[in-house]
């Protein structure tokens, strides 16, 4: 098998057919959806291929076979009957402030009928979205297939302004209606978008929707699983490690029986041939690393978060749960789901290392307010980790801890305060990509922290304390046996007691053994 081209940043399905680009054939999930069903909802984070998926639905709706030769739907589905396409697109648009919402999705619907040579005679947006879906349907005397992008970014853009997110909210509600008033001009509806706001804000008027985010049948409908990239991409594997591949991009989980990759990262991965946080970099919000540090979530707790289905699903303006808003976002994945009394209890955690590792060294960023100097203190503490300089990992953090704004402590009522350091110590190992067990269990009780690392094994237990160390955390490791279970890996194994004072805010204590 050849090289292809590889479609980055191409979301056009027939440019990527048509420019002999790899493409992971996602037809059949198509064909499904159109056979099963008429009113649909996916959930996905950015740039997981979801403007392509509503591309290539749009293409097989408008009959363009030639497209389609060699894919799964091309022998089931009669090209001869073409529909006529609504597409609304809300990942370009500028939604901050107010009118802002109202004059791009105008500009779309207008466009729109004026392409079909339908004219409008409507100022509401919502008014003029139902006259073009009768209109066109008459036109083409054929049902409309409606599909939407995007379709939260008008809300999202405008978290940090309430009242502006609410307003595009309720907009957004109004116009999304049309969908079932109009559904007798409607053969097929499908919307998209990172977040999965509540039914009752904002799908209130359109009840008939069937949420696949988390249907296990279409848990692959968009990104790369492992037998894709062993097939379609087989000619770009030659010189990666096929482990650290996975380690570093795949672990998403949406209920199904694959994990699966963001195609974003993939493809930058075999473009660079280098490993790097791609999809990360591409666009967290400061709104989501500030909204952790208000909560004073604990990185310790990323890893191991748990929710049910209203948790997951329920998702508005002024109600967002973090365990909703980190799934939703991509930033913590399903690990687990348990049966509790009939309800479905969902386990979450990082999806794989790109998430862990960006995400833990971003949160140390926003605390330390300079970039620079918390690159440097992770290069200073990934040196002294690989020689066990213990003392000078004592003094890093030391270090570290005084650099943190007083402000922060004044205008945070932290009351964990152990959960509180440690996380730090957390975030700091973790944003290094090392080897993590956080609260691990054994018959003698939970440890704290363990790194595995250089062939070596680091087990640490956090104390806080008033104002000296006591020597309660190491004596805490010695009595409980941690190292126990270890002992099999036939590495040396380091006990790390660390001790903090409230009152100075700081490391009171570092013994090791």
């Amino acid at each position: 098998m050849s090289k292809r081209r590889l479609p980055i940043g191409i979301q056009t399905f027939r440019e990527i057919r048509e420019e002999d680009c790899y493409y992971v054939d996602k037809t059949g999930y198509i064909g499904r959806l159109i056979d099963e069903g008429k009113h649909y909802f996916l959930s996905r984070p950015r740039r997981f291929g979801k403007s392509l998926l509503l591309d290539t639905l749009k293409e097989v709706f408008e009959g363009n076979e030639p497209l389609f030769a060699g894919l799964d739907i091309h022998d089931h589905w009669d090209w001869s009957r073409r529909h006529p396409v609504v597409r609304l697109d809300f990942s370009g648009g500028s939604y901050y402030e107010r009118g802002g919402l109202h004059e791009d999705a105008m500009a779309q619907l207008q466009d729109l009928a004026e392409e079909a040579g339908v004219t409008t005679r409507y100022e509401s947006a919502s008014a003029c979205f139902r006259h073009l879906l009768g209109a066109l349907s008459r036109q083409a005397g054929q049902r409309v297939v409606v599909l939407v992008d995007e379709y939260d970014k008008p809300i999202l853009d405008a978290l940090e302004v309430p009242d502006v997110a609410r307003a595009n909210r309720d907009f957004l509600r109004d116009l999304y209606a049309m969908i079932k008033s109009s559904d007798a001009h409607i053969r097929f509806a499908f919307i998209t978008g990172v977040s999965k706001f509540s039914k009752v804000s904002l799908f209130s008027g359109l009840n008939n929707l069937k949420d696949i985010t988390i249907d296990p049948r279409y848990s692959a409908i968009c990104g790369y699983t492992e037998a894709d990239l062993d097939t379609v991409f087989a000619p770009e594997l030659p010189g990666l490690d096929r482990d650290q591949i996975r380690d570093w991009y795949n672990g998403y989980s949406w209920l199904g029986d694959e994990k699966v990759y963001n195609p974003f990262d993939i493809l930058l991965l075999f473009d660079s041939r280098k490993f790097g946080a791609y999809w990360f970099e591409t666009g967290t919000p400061t709104f989501l690393i500030e909204t952790l540090c208000k909560r004073h979530v604990s990185s310790l707790e990323l890893g191991s978060m748990e929710g049910g289905s209203a948790l997951l699903s329920n998702f508005d303006v002024d109600d967002m749960a973090t365990e909703a808003l980190l799934f939703q976002t991509g930033y913590l994945t399903i690990t687990d789901e348990e049966d509790l009394g009939g309800e479905p209890h969902y386990l979450l955690g990082y999806p794989n290392r790109e998430v862990r590792q960006s995400l833990n060294r971003s949160l140390l960023r926003y605390l330390v307010k300079d970039s620079s100097q918390q690159m440097a203190n992770s290069v200073r503490l990934y040196e002294l980790l690989s020689v066990n300089n213990f003392a000078g990992l004592k003094t890093l953090f030391h270090a570290f801890f005084a650099s943190i704004p007083y402000e922060w402590y004044v205008n945070n009522d932290i009351a964990n305060y152990e959960g509180y350091y440690a996380s730090v110590f957390y975030s700091y190992f973790a944003g290094l990509g090392l080897d993590i067990r956080v609260e691990d269990s054994s018959s003698h009780g939970r440890l704290d922290m363990a790194v595995l690392f250089n062939d070596n094994v680091y087990l640490f237990e956090f104390k806080v304390v008033e104002l000296a160390s006591e020597g309660a955390a190491l004596a805490q490791l010695q009595e409980r046996r941690y190292a126990d279970k270890y002992r099999a890996l036939g590495q040396p194994i380091y006990l790390i007691g660390v001790e903090f004072s409230k009152d100075t805010r700081n490391v009171a204590g570092f013994e090791v053994e």
